[in-house]
């Protein structure tokens, strides 16, 4: 079966339509368990959910079990809904995957079934063929600013533009950590007002200019003595940590790469700009916020950088991301004020040479 989208299946969930087995792979968890609550509340009514949704960890079940579970008829409801999380756990080429492979050609007409993957593994392609599949990965650019939006409005939650902007500067793509400041906030203040950026700092506890964001944007913008400066600000916060820091360091250095290699083949200005963001909207980098501000912030920052230097920075952020993913490194700070300090040297060798 054809590839779906998330979008096109909550669609079909407000249609009261349903397809019979549904395959969520991908990293983000968060979007897993949103769709399966959207499935569960438009396909079962609250009334009769304990004799007609069963939720099982993959690890637990028999091929009985299984066969059970999906071949059990719904009692005083027309379907049941049936979810398994982490089928990767199963041992490759086992009943189980067996069973599953027979169920998806040959579905029940009462059950909807729900079968997880956890990111990081490769879809089963056999089970994709017959299966609804659906790979989540986390969102970027205005998607996340639009999720931002609809999770606020479930939680009759009102945002000025400039309060998700920095919601989005504190938690980054991290769904799960967005939702739970969502929560503060929903909580502090309900539908009474409009929230602002003061709001978000305040039960964030995260100033303007103190973010992983501004973090960056100092290091790119080769402002070493600031840079260095948020390291004790910004990794103590919640969520982030050394390999998070250089993971988004990377990130812009990779896009300052790409907007140098457009300088240098003469493109300027607006249409260095327009050119950037064409790229981000083909490629679809994960876990980038506003496309249209990292293609601003990239056009004026390439100037500062030859394409040598940002080679160099690119291989030195890779050997600190290493360093930091080694089990035999603690020092999170030391390492990424190393970072920065190989950075600055950079700017200095270039001007000596």
């Amino acid at each position: 079966m054809a590839a779906i989208t998330l979008e096109s299946v909550v669609r079909q969930f407000g249609r009261a339509e349903f397809l019979p087995v549904y395959y969520l792979t991908g990293e983000e968890e968060t979007l897993k368990e949103e769709l399966i609550d959207s499935l569960v509340n438009a396909a079962l009514d609250p009334a009769s959910r304990d004799f007609n949704l069963d939720i099982r960890q993959a690890a637990e079940l028999s091929v009985e079990d299984l066969h059970n579970l999906v071949e059990t008829v719904p009692v005083f409801a027309p379907r049941r809904v049936v979810v398994i999380k982490g089928i990767e756990q199963w041992r490759k080429n086992s009943k189980l995957w067996e069973s599953l492979y027979r169920y998806a050609d040959r579905p029940s007409p009462t059950t909807v079934l729900v079968v997880t993957q956890a990111g990081g593994e490769k879809p089963d392609p056999k089970l994709m063929r017959s299966a609804a599949h659906l790979e989540l990965e986390p969102p970027s650019g205005e998607e996340l600013a639009a999720w931002v939006e609809r999770k606020a409005a479930d939680l009759g939650l009102r945002l000025e533009r400039s309060a998700i902007d920095h919601l989005l500067a504190v938690a980054g793509s991290d769904l799960a950590h967005l939702k739970v400041e969502l929560e503060k906030l929903a909580a502090a203040f309900g539908s009474e007002k409009i929230v602002g950026e003061d709001d978000v700092s305040r039960l964030a506890g995260v100033r303007r200019g103190e973010t992983l964001d501004d973090w960056c944007k100092a290091a790119v913008a080769r402002q070493t003595p600031r840079a260095l400066e948020l390291i004790d600000v910004v990794l103590p916060q919640a969520g982030v940590s050394g390999v998070r820091m250089v993971t988004a360091l990377g990130q812009e250095l990779l896009g300052l790469r790409l907007a140098r290699s457009l300088l240098d083949r003469g493109i300027t200005g607006g249409r260095l700009r327009g050119a950037i963001l064409q790229a981000l909207r083909t490629h679809r980098p994960r876990a980038l916020g506003d496309w249209k501000l990292a293609a601003e912030r990239w056009s004026d920052a390439a100037a500062l950088w030859s394409s040598a230097e940002l080679d160099a920075a690119i291989r030195a952020a890779y050997e600190a991301d290493r360093a930091l993913k080694s089990t035999t490194v603690s020092d999170d700070r030391a390492l990424l004020c190393n970072l920065i300090l190989t950075l600055g040297a950079l700017r200095a060798e270039g001007a000596a040479a």
